[in-house]
């Protein structure tokens, strides 16, 4: 078997799909996606394609290698989610070939399904106590939202009071038993992640996200290390490299790696069995479309630490179009008591509906971030 062409498909809503073909009729889907700059992971994709087309897929491991190695420069999240979406596409190849899914060649499924939350809210959160009751009463038992909006590295009370009370509606609308995940979405400098995350214990958060960016947890390490709060981070970490450091100064509770910007399923396996030495738990993050769930269900399913999927049904930023609109089947992604199965098809176990993709790729996205900005108009993290 050899790989034949690689095409790219920048779809709406802000996803960019690839598909490697081999000259025995077996494709593979992958998402190489980094959110804002699909356009130039599309072209990190053909270079890396350099390495790929004419060689047999089924030799992954050595593949990730050289172009994770082969470069010289490496790492990053343009080249790890290039990388990525590679990786997932070349193991639906040779779970396709064999008739098997990605969980059966990595060990077998330790789990037949695992808890979903659903995201609440928007960047701005909004009803989202409306929303909350809404989701538990499709069946959700966790939701997440976002928590601050700006905030200087010192700001006023009336902002974490807004935080607070933000909280303490959702948790007053869907009780004690359901989980309420608080992104903290990097925007909080070290001073004011103390306040708020000592003002949250009481509503007991199932974890606080990315209370400050990665490149300084280790200025907070003690705060976060004493917050009774389980602490998640990891979106913005792309290699096992990345986050050795942060396993070993003990301030993660739950990791969250991107199946579609931290080198694929073959990275990512790798950091859960990482994680798990260190008792930590795993939570890959996934806002992303139906390819990328996929993926990371397929780690789900092997990883004794995955407690929780992240997965983008009725995010906010699923305008044009949401995550199973892609789907040939989309009942592959079975919700049911506020979980979702792993998929048991062969490769990723989705079947993509490639005529659609063409259609909406016709259209494709510039999806850019919000540039937010302080009131004195300074630059303000988003």
């Amino acid at each position: 078997m050899k790989i034949t062409s690689i095409t790219t498909y920048t779809v709406p809503p802000r996803w960019l799909f690839v598909k490697v073909t081999t000259d025995e009729g077996v494709t593979g889907w992958g998402e190489p996606v980094l959110e804002g700059r699909a356009a130039t992971v599309a072209a990190a994709v053909e270079e890396l394609s350099d390495h790929l087309v004419g060689k047999d897929p089924r030799f992954i491991e050595d593949h990730w290698t050289v172009m994770y190695r082969g470069g010289f420069y490496r790492g990053g999240g343009l080249h790890m989610s290039a990388l990525a979406g590679l990786d997932q596409a070349l193991w639906d190849i040779r779970g396709k070939a064999l008739g098997v899914p990605v969980h059966e060649l990595l060990g077998g499924r330790l789990r037949d399904r695992i808890k979903v939350y659903s995201w609440i809210g928007g960047d701005r959160p909004g009803e989202t106590a409306e929303q909350a009751a809404d989701a538990v009463r499709r069946g959700f038992t966790a939701v997440k939202m976002n928590g601050p909006e700006e905030l200087q590295y010192i700001d006023s009370h009336d902002k974490v009071d807004t935080v607070v009370r933000n909280v303490a509606e959702v948790r007053a609308a869907v009780g004690p038993s359901v989980g309420i995940g608080v992104d903290f979405h990097g925007r909080v400098h070290r001073p004011m992640a103390r306040v708020l995350l000592r003002a949250l214990e009481e509503y007991d958060p199932m974890f606080i996200e990315e209370p400050v960016l990665s490149e300084h947890v280790d200025g907070i390490a003690d705060v976060l290390r004493a917050s009774p709060v389980p602490i998640a981070l990891g979106e913005r970490l792309y290699s096992r490299w990345d986050f050795k450091r942060v396993l070993s100064s003990g301030v993660a509770d739950i990791v969250q790696p991107d199946l579609s910007h931290a080198g694929g399923i073959t990275e990512v396996r790798k950091i859960a069995a990482m994680a798990e030495a260190y008792d930590v738990a795993l939570a890959p993050h996934c806002p992303l479309g139906p390819i990328a769930l996929a993926a990371c269900l397929q780690v789900d399913a092997v990883s004794y630490n995955a407690v929780i999927q992240e997965q983008s049904l009725g995010i906010h930023y699923n305008t044009a179009n949401d995550l199973l609109d892609y789907l040939a089947d989309a009942s592959v992604f079975d919700y049911s008591e506020g979980m979702v199965a792993i998929p048991s098809g062969p490769g990723l176990g989705v079947d993509i509906d490639e005529e659609y993709v063409a259609e909406r790729a016709r259209e494709g996205h510039r999806w850019r971030n919000p540039v937010w900005r302080h009131t004195d108009g300074s630059f303000a993290e988003w």
